[in-house]
C-alpha cells in the first residue's frame, strides 16, 4: 500500500468556518483513507538552499463536534520534496506573497505533485483567465483608462466595479453613468496600483450566481447562491443564500469549453461563476462551496477529489 503524504498550503485554522470550509472537507475526506496530512501557511515556507521547506504541522486528528475541532502537531521543518502530494489552499488576494510562493514551490521535483499547478495558478488569475472565454462573458473592460471607462459606462449604463485581483466580494459596485458618486468611485480606483474591471451589470444576478466545481476538467457538482435583497452580491459568507440547483445544458456547454484549459494547464481543482448563463469567473486557487454541494446534493465531493487524483496520478 502506497504511503501518502499530503501537505496543505491553507490560511491559519483560526479563521475558517468548520462546518462550511472546503479545505476542512478535503482533509476530513484524505484522513478517512489513512493519508498522513499535514499543513503550513505561506508565511512558513522557504527556499533553503534552492530547495522548498516549509513549517509544517501534522493533523493529529480532524472532528468537527469539537470547539478544538483541529489538533494539530508540534511545528517541524520539512522538505516539500518528501511529500506524495501539496495541495495550494490559500485564500488570495493575488499579491506579491501570493506569486512568490508559486515560484518557490515551482522548485520542486522529483515525484512530488503540486495542485494546482503553480505555474497555471500564477498564469491563471482568476478574472484574467476566464477572458479567454470572452464570448461567454458580460461585456467587460480592464483598464485603468478615465475615458475609456466613461465610455464603457455611457454605453451599457449600470456596470459594476470591481478590483481585477480582489476576492470574497470585497469593494464592488454597482455604478450608472449619472451617480453623483461615480467619479469618487472611479478615483478609488485609479489611484490603486492595479488596473481593475468594469463590466456590464448582469440584473438577473438577484436570481442567483451559480458556482460549478470542476475535478480534473469535469463538472462534479453546483450550488445557486443567492445574494440578499439588499445586496448585488451572492458570496455566502456575506449573507448569500445557498440553493440548491441543476447543470443545464448550457452549463455542461460551457463547462465543455474551458475543460482542455484546465486540463492542460494542470488546473485539476477550479470553481466557475455563471450569472444568468454568463461565465464571470474560473476560480483556480481555493475553490470552495463543497459543503453546500455535499449538503443538497447528498455527495461527497472531496471523496471524488481523492479518487481521480488517485487514479490520474498514483495508478
Amino acid at each position: 500500500m502506497i504511503n501518502i503524504k499530503v501537505a496543505i498550503q491553507m490560511d491559519e485554522p483560526e479563521v475558517l468556518d468548520k462546518h462550511a470550509d472546503s479545505t476542512l472537507a478535503i482533509i476530513e475526506e484524505a484522513l478517512k483513507r489513512n493519508f498522513k496530512v499535514y499543513t503550513y501557511t505561506v508565511d512558513d515556507l522557504s527556499l533553503k538552499d534552492n530547495k522548498p521547506i516549509a513549517i509544517c504541522r501534522k493533523v493529529n486528528l480532524l472532528d468537527l463536534k469539537k470547539e478544538n475541532f483541529l489538533q494539530l502537531s508540534k511545528a517541524k521543518e520539512v522538505y516539500l520534496s518528501s511529500f506524495t502530494v501539496i495541495l495550494v489552499r490559500q485564500d488570495p488576494p493575488y499579491n506579491m506573497k501570493y506569486l512568490t510562493a508559486t515560484y518557490i514551490l515551482e522548485k520542486i521535483s522529483g515525484k512530488t505533485k503540486v495542485l494546482n499547478d503553480p505555474l497555471s495558478i500564477r498564469n491563471s488569475p482568476e478574472k484574467i483567465l476566464v477572458t479567454d472565454f470572452y464570448d461567454l462573458m458580460p461585456p467587460t473592460l480592464i483598464t485603468k483608462n478615465r475615458i475609456a471607462i466613461h465610455y464603457f459606462l455611457r454605453k451599457y449604463k449600470n456596470c459594476i466595479i470591481k478590483p481585477l485581483y480582489g476576492n470574497g466580494g470585497k469593494n464592488i459596485f454597482l455604478s450608472k453613468f449619472n451617480d453623483p458618486n461615480i467619479n469618487v468611485i472611479i478615483e478609488k480606483f485609479i489611484d490603486d496600483n492595479e488596473h481593475f474591471i468594469i463590466q456590464k451589470f448582469v440584473k438577473n444576478v438577484s436570481k442567483g450566481d451559480k458556482r460549478i466545481l470542476l475535478i480534473d476538467g469535469e463538472p462534479v457538482g453546483a450550488i445557486n447562491r443567492v445574494p440578499s435583497k439588499s445586496q448585488i452580491r451572492a458570496n455566502i459568507h456575506i449573507g448569500g443564500k445557498a440553493e440548491k440547483t441543476v447543470l443545464t445544458r448550457k452549463d455542461l456547454k460551457i463547462c465543455d469549453r474551458i475543460k482542455s484549459t484546465l486540463k492542460n494547464r494542470g488546473l485539476f481543482f477550479a470553481g466557475i461563476d455563471i450569472i444568468d448563463s454568463y461565465l464571470t469567473e474560473i476560480n483556480v486557487t481555493s475553490p470552495t462551496c463543497i459543503r453546500e454541494i455535499d449538503y443538497f446534493n447528498k455527495d461527497n465531493i472531496a471523496r471524488k477529489f481523492w479518487e481521480c487524483f488517485e487514479k490520474k496520478y498514483l495508478s
